[in-house]
């Protein structure tokens, strides 16, 4: 059996952002149209917004900074000791991935080693977002 190396399929990991704290930076080349993270595990477990309100605040922040929001759910990894490297990507209005029907990240256009992967939050809430979008910079 062949097996593969820990990195095989990887292209981007966590950094500071130019955005808002914390991102996804691009290690290397990624061509338009690729699965970003292959092999990343794709469960989410839906809890109600209601239960998540009597959490405890540190608790419920997770839930508020990850979710997904769908009506009166947030959907979250099903462990929050998982949260992996696409839950960090950050908002643009001009994104270079979206969120397939899948839940998974495909590249809208060729990204370059080092440039920060953006989603359009909008594309999968379904509510006004929690902050003001940044305007965008070009480059």
């Amino acid at each position: 059996m062949k097996s593969t190396a820990p990195h095989h399929g990887v292209y981007a990991r966590i950094g500071a952002s130019r955005i808002h704290g914390v991102g996804v930076l691009a290690i290397r080349t990624i061509p338009a149209g690729a699965l970003v993270f292959q092999g990343e595990c794709g469960r989410v477990a839906w809890v109600s917004r209601a239960a998540v309100r009597r959490l405890p605040k540190a608790i419920r922040a997770l839930y508020e900074d990850f979710g997904m929001v769908s009506g009166q759910w947030l959907g979250v990894p099903t462990n929050l000791n998982r949260l992996a490297v696409g839950w960090y990507i950050n908002h643009a209005n001009e994104p270079n991935v979206v969120a397939g029907d899948d839940g998974r990240f495909r590249t809208l256009r060729r990204i370059r080693s080092g440039e920060e992967l953006t989603a359009d939050y909008r594309t999968y809430v379904d509510e006004p977002l929690p902050f003001r979008p940044k305007k965008s910079r070009r480059t």
